[in-house]
């Protein structure tokens, strides 16, 4: 028996959404108001949308292998390394910064929920595809030829 994809509720999805977007502002508007120099800001901005792509990168490979579809082992290694390496790049700069404690607290939570959000989104996204019954590949035009 084939177990049929679940469509996530409507709850779920505006939870997940709105996660993201608070996740996100919060972390950009803390960023904007900080008294740090214009490089800090973008290096701060700069790790928050990296760490974005590579969690729903990964979260779409696990999700992939899961499925049965195959993804190289250098892809998932890159994907971990890469969710890693945002988690290590934030934690020392925060560590680094001259901001008080309080604030630093602030964008690393920020920026956490911003990730698992993400991922939730993500996920949302693909289940809802599923649940529609959507199951075949994306095709370009030139491919069809």
């Amino acid at each position: 028996m084939i177990a049929q994809p679940q469509k996530p509720s409507a709850a779920f999805i505006g939870a997940s959404w709105l996660s993201l977007l608070i996740g996100m502002f919060t972390f950009i508007i803390g960023i904007w108001n900080s008294d740090m120099m214009l490089n800090e800001k973008g290096f701060y901005i700069t790790i928050l949308m990296y760490g974005l792509f590579s969690a729903v990168s990964l979260q779409k490979t696990v999700r992939d292998q899961l499925e049965g579809l195959f993804v190289t082992g250098i892809y998932i290694g890159l994907c971990w390394f890469s969710v890693a390496l945002t988690l290590l790049l934030l934690t020392i700069g925060l560590w680094n910064a001259t901001l008080n404690l309080s604030e630093k607290g602030f964008f690393g939570i920020s920026f956490v929920l911003s990730l698992f959000a993400a991922v939730a989104v993500q996920k949302n996204v693909r289940d809802l595809r599923l649940a529609e019954g959507d199951t075949k590949p994306e095709v370009s035009p030139k491919d069809k030829n």
